[in-house]
């Protein structure tokens, strides 16, 4: 009787350090969403300085060694043409306006494309795009698409559509150092994003799957196909 009570407390003892560390690690999961709530929560007033892709170039240049410059300017959407709104939106999302932070029609279209061994494509949204450049930079991993389940949906109720356009214009990635549609403009096209025009739109919309490899004077075919989605959506 003896030995059964002592390899019951000693069963219970090698146990609990496990539901220890597994308390603290959801205290620690819990702390850091409740963290990314608030910033958002303030994001809806406050125009972030930076973000998390803006800190990952930075210290890719420390490792590497390379010389960077950050061109990054906050303008409100009101500056930034309709012609760069609608073409990101039907290059990257085009049910925007309709989803609620997933389009589950473009994911399930993405991952059949895939099984058939087709060129691989995404299916995020600018919501989703947000939340990551915001917090989780451009590294793939199973936590970041969790993270970005868990806070997609918070940012759509906290920020709103209109918002989340104006976050993401302003923060994306669009060359070498370059983020935000007014810095992307005077990069490319030495012009305001107030004033860019259909063409230099579509074009700029065009290399953001891969802003820092792309030149958007050499993206005539995807130009194309963007310019013609924005007519059909009535732009």
């Amino acid at each position: 009787m003896i030995s059964g009570l002592f390899k019951r407390a000693s069963r219970l003892l090698r146990k609990e350090p496990f539901r220890s560390l597994v308390r603290w690690f959801l205290i620690g999961v819990a702390s850091l969403w409740l963290l990314a709530v608030l910033m958002l929560a303030a994001a809806r007033w406050i125009d972030p300085p930076t973000t998390a892709v803006h800190m990952q170039r930075r210290v890719q240049s420390w490792i590497h060694r390379t010389p960077y410059r950050k061109r990054y300017q906050f303008v409100p959407l009101s500056r930034i043409s309709p012609n760069l709104q609608h073409a990101v939106i039907a290059a990257e999302d085009g049910r925007f306006y309709q989803h609620h932070g997933f389009d589950w029609e473009a994911i399930q279209l993405a991952a059949e494309e895939n099984l058939e061994g087709g060129r691989i494509r995404g299916g995020s949204t600018i919501s989703q795009q947000l939340v990551k450049n915001l917090f989780f930079g451009t590294r793939r991993s199973f936590f970041r698409k969790g993270a970005e389940f868990a806070l997609v949906p918070v940012a759509e109720l906290i920020l709103g559509k209109q918002r989340i356009l104006e976050l993401y214009l302003n923060l994306v990635e669009w060359g070498p150092g370059v983020y935000g549609a007014e810095a992307a403009c005077r990069y490319w096209y030495r012009s305001s994003a107030r004033y860019v025009g259909r063409d230099p739109a579509a074009r700029l919309a065009a290399i953001l799957p891969s802003p820092r490899r792309r030149n958007p004077e050499r993206m005539n075919r995807y130009t194309g196909i963007i310019l013609r989605r924005m007519a059909l959506m009535g732009w």
